[in-house]
């Protein structure tokens, strides 16, 4: 269904400005922005997917991935179609990379309907996850709204690319964030994904200070982001913002239009976690491959959560308290 968008001002001739995420379209009467989702209609900004869920299923926390919030917890998630990056490499581009022009589904599933399914199926959390949860905002402002006083938890799984109105809008209501910084490399982001890494450090940067659990992860796709010298710079930047940040380290698979690359070697992800504890982070996991992902004590190297796959069977810590040695493991357990 269409829904008044919000964050964007009406210009001249019937064009729009709008202030969601840094792309910052100026978007023609009768156009739409780069996500394909916010449609110009005589100088009023529409969303498009409002209420048109194209998935949602019942995930672990650690399937977004999220390893320090609510470990073992289930986790609601929605996605429209629609994102305002083109990744070339995109493992969901089917529903990503679709616009909404002559989408129309059969239902509408409204906020509360979304926050009763959570209920029902026992979730702790939503999560706005697939596909860029900025470009369908306002049902998930709607959402997370009923969320909150339903004593459940947000969850964002992005790209990091909202602006900082956005941010400011969504901060009360939005517990935690993956948020995925794809390269430190402006090339890599013009070239994979029609976009800039500034933006995306920034926001990393503000939504922390803004109170958001944030967890980060990067896919590393061999010959494009895996060298050590880009590792290093990837893993130096986390631990600016916060050595306690979890960086998720994920194998990449061919898909869309990477399909004839070959699959990150395990040697290079074994290399990118010691880059990553040289840099000082506390807590790296690999992904996408059957490896150990216990949580460690970053002090004594006891593991304090166990994990198996995506199921997690014990939890060790005490009010994030580790029991072995007492320091504070970060999170929110």
């Amino acid at each position: 269904m269409k829904r008044e968008a919000y964050l964007y001002k009406r210009a001249e001739d019937n064009k729009v400005n709008c202030y969601l995420c840094n792309h910052n379209c100026v978007i023609a009467d009768s156009r739409f922005g780069l996500c394909g989702v916010r449609e110009n209609k005589e100088g009023i900004l529409y969303s498009n997917v409002y209420a048109e869920l194209a998935v949602a299923c019942v995930d672990p926390i650690e399937k977004k991935p999220l390893y320090h919030f609510y470990p073992g917890s289930r986790s609601y998630s929605i996605a429209t179609v629609g994102c305002n990056f083109k990744c070339s490499f995109c493992q969901n581009w089917q529903i990503s990379q679709r616009s909404s022009d002559g989408l129309k589904s059969d239902s509408d599933v409204m906020p509360l309907d979304v926050v009763l399914a959570a209920k029902k199926n026992n979730c702790k959390s939503i999560s706005y996850t697939y596909t860029e949860p900025t470009v369908f905002f306002e049902y998930a402002y709607d959402t997370a709204k009923i969320v909150k006083k339903e004593g459940l938890y947000n969850i964002f799984v992005s790209n990091g690319y909202m602006s900082y109105q956005a941010i400011d809008m969504i901060a009360p209501y939005l517990d935690a964030a993956n948020i995925d910084l794809k390269s430190f490399s402006e090339d890599f982001y013009i070239k994979n994904c029609k976009a800039h890494l500034r933006p995306v450090l920034d926001s990393i940067k503000y939504m922390k200070e803004s109170g958001i659990w944030i967890e980060i992860t990067t896919l590393i796709i061999p010959g494009e982001n895996d060298s050590e010298e880009e590792l290093t710079e990837i893993a130096n930047f986390i631990a600016s913002v916060g050595v306690e940040i979890p960086w998720h380290i994920s194998r990449f698979h061919p898909d869309y239009k990477f399909l004839r690359r070959e699959p990150t070697p395990v040697e290079t992800l074994i290399k990118a976690r010691s880059i990553a504890k040289r840099a000082g982070l506390r807590y790296v996991y690999l992904g996408n491959i059957e490896e150990d992902n216990n949580s460690y004590c970053y002090n004594c190297s006891k593991p304090v959560i166990e994990r198996n796959g995506f199921g997690v069977p014990l939890n060790h810590l005490n009010n994030n308290i580790c029991p072995y040695c007492g320091v504070l493991i970060a999170g929110i357990f």
